[in-house]
């Protein structure tokens, strides 16, 4: 085994993302299509005694690098779980923006749960890492094995691995936090309600425009109370939108980050300038996803 151990911990990109109804515990009933960008963060560990974490990169400054920070805490939930654990000094390179609804903290937590199974001879499928992801979020699971997937219920019930024709996106945040609990509280749902929409549309996958016409038929539900709490996302929606070859523009997660799909790559790189070229301050990334 090489060392030190090395990881991406990749966007997580909700393509659809449907609410089907508050349960009564409070929590969200949940259906999403997610898929992850080769675009993220980078995650490195130095075995050594005790655990801590270094935090640098453009957007290191609001990840945080205490006790709050998700890679430390799934570290120690898996500690607590697996007798005389090995593991170090972690060291997070931050590209992805914070709050932004594409699991960036969340991805960050599963790349260290992968690197210190790694480093103990674990599978990532070994029980007391699949229940340190679930126990440090609801996103957390999913990102265990970043592979496109459809996740239901509050997001512990993964699908199967699904193989994506390829697909290109720009992923655009216009550089303002958007918490999700504000978001769900804009959406009004109270426990036991249902949102009374349709269901999710089974996903053709055979081409890539069979793919399009089924996530155009899905949504994302929680974009119209992203929109009550932060405007500026349905400017970027419009601005992604307006760019050539742009199959599709929605908002991922609980935003604030929207993508475009695009059938190239080169599609996806003129979309990334010409968003720049009219906001030069947000943070845009040409990207595949998988």
């Amino acid at each position: 085994m090489s060392l030190p151990l090395t990881t991406r911990a990749p966007a997580k990109i909700n393509l659809t993302l449907h609410v089907l109804g508050r349960r009564a515990d409070g929590y969200h009933e949940l259906e999403s299509l997610v898929a992850f960008a080769e675009a993220g963060d980078d995650l490195q560990l130095v075995p050594g005694p005790g655990l801590s974490l270094h935090v640098s990169g453009p957007t290191a400054a609001l990840a945080g690098s205490g006790a709050d920070n998700l890679v430390l805490k799934a570290a120690r939930l898996l500690a607590e779980r697996v007798e005389g654990l090995k593991a170090g000094a972690f060291h997070l390179m931050k590209r992805l923006p914070v709050a932004a609804g594409i699991g960036g903290g969340s991805s960050d937590a599963a790349a260290a749960l992968r690197l210190l199974a790694e480093f103990n001879d674990l599978l990532p499928s070994h029980p007391a890492v699949r229940e340190a992801a679930r126990l440090t979020g609801a996103d957390v699971p999913v990102c265990l094995e970043p592979k496109a997937r459809m996740m239901r219920g509050v997001g512990e019930e993964l699908g199967p691995v699904l193989t994506l024709p390829p697909l290109f996106a720009v992923l655009v945040n216009p550089r303002v936090l958007v918490e999700t609990p504000a978001v769900f509280k804009a959406l009004g749902l109270q426990p036991g309600q249902s949102l009374g929409r349709a269901r999710h549309p089974v996903l053709e996958m055979t081409s890539i425009h069979s793919l399009l016409e089924s996530l155009r038929a899905a949504r994302n539900d929680l974009e119209p109370p992203a929109l009550d709490v932060q405007p500026v996302i349905g400017e970027a929606l419009a601005l992604v939108a307006r760019t050539e070859g742009c199959r599709l523009a929605r908002m991922s997660g609980s935003g604030a980050t929207v993508f475009g799909l695009y059938e190239d790559s080169q599609s996806a790189a003129d979309a990334a300038r010409f968003v720049l070229d009219r906001r030069p301050e947000w943070w845009v990334e040409a990207t595949s996803l998988r």
